[in-house]
């Protein structure tokens, strides 16, 4: 397996990236100007035999620190550290970038992705309930 990093909208792996979104999200489609919307976009991909297993997503907030945004792991390569593999490699590069803070946001309902959030060092600093009634938990991480 190697780790794909694009800076900007991944426009080569879009398709991919989009069926993956959708099985990992409930069928929830992945929309171009939503990624295009995004302020310094940063996806990295986990692939395997040419074919996109994993994804991470983050972007610049508006506040500066880095949003780690999306992210997700096709069920068959799940248990593999594809995820936690992806994490680490977002962390690094979002410190070369000179960030020192990456911030997530998390559900309940998404068990796994909490307790990979905690293994990797974020601090839970928050929760809000979102626009459509759901509560969510912030998580941030500072990276030294």
């Amino acid at each position: 397996m190697q780790i794909v990093i694009v800076e900007g909208v991944p426009y080569v792996w879009l398709h991919q990236l989009q069926a993956i979104h959708a099985h990992v999200f409930d069928g929830a489609h992945l929309k171009l100007e939503k990624l295009e919307d995004k302020k310094e976009l940063l996806c990295l991909f986990a692939v395997e035999k040419e074919e996109l297993v994993g994804f991470k997503l983050g972007y610049t907030h508006p506040d500066g620190v880095f949003y780690s945004w999306l992210g997700g792991v096709d069920e068959k390569m799940r248990g593999q550290g594809i995820a936690s593999q992806l994490m680490r490699y977002q962390h690094e590069k979002v410190q070369e970038l000179g960030f020192n803070k990456v911030r997530t946001y998390g559900r309940n309902e998404r068990k796994a992705m909490l307790i990979t959030n905690i293994k990797h060092g974020f601090d839970i600093i928050s929760t809000f309930v979102d626009e459509k009634g759901r509560h969510k938990i912030v998580f941030e991480k500072l990276l030294n």
